[in-house]
């Protein structure tokens, strides 16, 4: 259960002037919820390694999947910045959380909806939207991460159906998913996008076990042995990495703010328990190196969440880029993981208990440090933006 009281969530410049009252709402009615049902849950969930159940669902009922796709096809049709702050009230609860959100609303509801034909659409969002059916996103394979223009996984046209092969691993909500966006190479080389199916023969999802991280989340496989897809299940609008790499840069935007949300757990917590925990007569809180983690962190924090708030404000108008994106996404989760660990050793002994919330943070941000473009890859790309030299190889 959350160690502090919820007046504490720091705002130290005045952010909340620049949200709007839609805004503001949104916050409250995401946190309400993760303080009711995924506070009480959280910490058995993590330490048994079991997965929330009906997460999905009850994530739908409180509009936090896809919640910038338009109404017609079962979204909220909210701008960026509500996603953002969704993400960062989910992760505020835990990673695997904001993770199983993510996952559905940026890597399986925007492809389908971007690329996607207007059949595929009403088919699949609306049942997206509420929790109906669970998706996963397919590309990262056992040999290439970070460079997955190097995939392996492959279809060929077979007539009246595509024939898919191939594998891929570290899949949220693989062993859960009734639908997989995959990205495979066609004959001639090129990536594109398909509507995988659970019934599909030759389909199976293993799970992954033995975790240290987001251990309160379903992690596997997607593998396909000879497997038959529709050429109706084929996404028509992108071929290209184009498709999944704007799929990572809506999906590392909501990861900027959500990391935001377990720094804020982290250091609130810690907060409230320096002020209450007395040694040699006095709060910890008086002593000068506490005080200085303390203001560290809310410094940290208020620059995360004003270089989200821009961000957001960029892609409202359409205009942020990918080097933007990454840019958050590594300064923000670096901020979090520094915070989950620093404010971990404010509770001394404790820290390490299940009953605070720093261990299991700081575990899960090194999931969320190297998932969707790892640290190193993303100073990379800002290097890349900055110089105009590619240092990849």
């Amino acid at each position: 259960m959350s160690y502090y009281p919820l007046t504490t969530i720091p705002d130290y410049m005045q952010m909340d002037a620049l949200l709007t009252d839609e805004h503001k709402l949104i916050r409250q009615s995401v946190r309400d919820w993760v303080e009711s049902f995924i506070m009480p849950k959280i910490d058995d969930a993590a330490q048994n390694h079991t997965d929330i159940p009906n997460l999905m669902k009850e994530l739908g009922a409180i509009g936090a999947l896809g919640p910038y796709i338009p109404e017609e096809y079962g979204g909220s049709g909210l701008d960026q910045i509500s996603y953002g702050i969704i993400m960062q009230e989910l992760e505020r609860g835990d990673s695997a959380v904001r993770s199983a959100a993510s996952v559905q609303s940026s890597l399986v509801m925007f492809p389908i909806h971007e690329f996607g034909s207007e059949e595929q659409k009403k088919k699949y969002l609306p049942q997206l939207a509420t929790g109906e059916m669970i998706g996963a996103f397919g590309l990262t394979e056992p040999n290439h991460g970070s460079d997955p223009g190097s995939m392996e996984t492959y279809f060929k046209d077979n007539g009246d159906h595509y024939l898919l092969n191939g594998a891929k691993m570290w899949i949220t909500n693989a062993p859960l998913c009734d639908i997989a966006v995959v990205w495979a190479k066609n004959e001639a080389g090129k990536i594109q996008g398909l509507i995988v199916e659970r019934g599909f023969e030759g389909f199976t999802t293993p799970e992954t076990h033995n975790k240290w991280s987001l251990r309160a989340s379903k992690t596997g496989e997607l593998v396909f042995n000879n497997v038959k897809v529709p050429k109706e299940n084929l996404l028509p609008g992108v071929t290209g990495l184009k498709g999944p790499l704007s799929c990572l840069n809506s999906a590392r935007y909501g990861i900027s703010w959500g990391v935001i949300g377990a720094a804020i757990d982290c250091y609130c917590t810690a907060l409230q328990y320096s002020k209450e925990r007395k040694q040699f007569g006095k709060p910890i809180a008086s002593f000068q190196l506490q005080q200085k983690k303390l203001a560290e962190f809310v410094t940290e924090i208020t620059k995360a969440q004003l270089l989200c708030l821009q961000l957001g404000q960029l892609k409202n108008k359409h205009e942020a880029t990918p080097a933007q994106i990454s840019m958050a996404k590594r300064n923000n989760v670096k901020m979090a993981i520094d915070i989950a660990r620093e404010s971990r050793q404010i509770l001394g002994g404790m820290g390490i208990m299940g009953e605070f919330p720093m261990m299991r943070h700081a575990a899960n941000l090194e999931s969320v440090i190297t998932y969707e473009g790892t640290h190193d890859v993303h100073l990379l790309i800002t290097g890349l933006d900055v110089t105009g030299i590619n240092a990849f190889g």
